[in-house]
């Protein structure tokens, strides 16, 4: 996500904040426009769902979510009276965290309640993290279904090996996996991924993706079509790679995914503590009605 739009986000999430004896919190139907969600009554079994997960971590649910009714104004002349729910940074995070991560808002959301800070340079940073993460889980995915797919035509798991290595070196202008390993010097037992910046393990994705399109699409079989086919598009990933003055093989190893990935779960270990606990609300609704 560019900066330029990270910092546009955070400004409306920024404006949502409200304040009640030193605790921050936000009005769900705030949140539920800000995540765009069209619907409260599909929103709220998406709380719903936060709630169970506050309460399957330890946590105590009324401590980051209550429940009030407050006046809003209709046409005109006349009010009703409307659900919602006063939520912590925590409970923001649980609810987030039930959304579609391939949503814009949905993933900025899930790192922007989970840092202890508003500062645009942490977010910015944790967000470049989250996605490398999800790239590489998606990586995973990916290569487990060429597994599967490619088992029913003819290929076991050594020629899975072969057809994948053959990509890798097609996509690194001649470098073998081994070699690329021994370049970034991956430790033994890894797989390279782990240790490759986002834009690369994108692009092993989007030639992995293409692959297992057409292995469908033109009924491929066998170890050498299959492969010709892997090749074939880790190669034209390559060229558009290098058009843009990208060789992936030139690029410095990036920190181990795995050791991102704790560091990314212990801190929304700590949000709950971070937080607070919501003191008495029983006129927060009234006195937001009336500003």
């Amino acid at each position: 996500m560019q900066e330029d739009k990270i910092q546009q986000i955070k400004n409306t999430f920024d404006v949502a904040w409200q304040t009640y004896e030193d605790v921050e919190f936000m009005f769900a139907r705030d949140l539920q426009e800000l995540l765009g969600y069209s619907e409260w009554r599909n929103f709220s079994f998406v709380i719903d769902k936060a709630r169970i997960a506050c309460k399957n971590s330890g946590n105590e649910v009324k401590d980051h979510f209550v429940d009030v009714n407050k006046m809003v104004t209709i046409g005109s002349q006349g009010q009703r009276e409307i659900d919602d729910v006063i939520l912590t940074r925590y409970a923001c995070y649980l609810i987030a965290q039930n959304g579609d991560p391939r949503k814009e808002p949905i993933a900025f959301a899930m790192n922007y309640f989970a840092v202890q800070t508003r500062k645009l340079e942490v977010l910015q940073e944790r967000i470049n993290e989250f996605e490398r993460v999800q790239a590489r889980e998606r990586l995973t995915i990916l290569e487990k279904y060429l597994s599967s797919l490619i088992y029913d035509r003819g290929v076991d798991n050594d020629g899975f090996g072969r057809i994948r290595s053959k990509g890798d070196k097609a996509l690194f202008g001649g470098y073998t996996t081994k070699d690329m390993k021994n370049k970034l010097q991956v430790p033994t037992g890894r797989p390279l991924a782990d240790f490759l910046p986002t834009i690369t393990i994108k692009a092993k994705d989007f030639a992995l993706e293409i692959t297992n399109f057409n292995i469908q699409e033109k009924d491929l079989q066998g170890e050498n079509d299959i492969t010709t086919e892997h090749v074939k598009n880790n190669l034209a990933v390559r060229k558009v790679l290098n058009e843009r003055g990208i060789k992936p093989e030139s690029l410095p190893p990036a920190e181990d995914v795995k050791k991102v990935q704790r560091r990314l779960e212990s801190e929304t270990k700590k949000l709950p503590k971070f937080s607070g606990s919501l003191p008495n609300m029983d006129t927060i609704a009234k006195e937001s009605e009336e500003e």
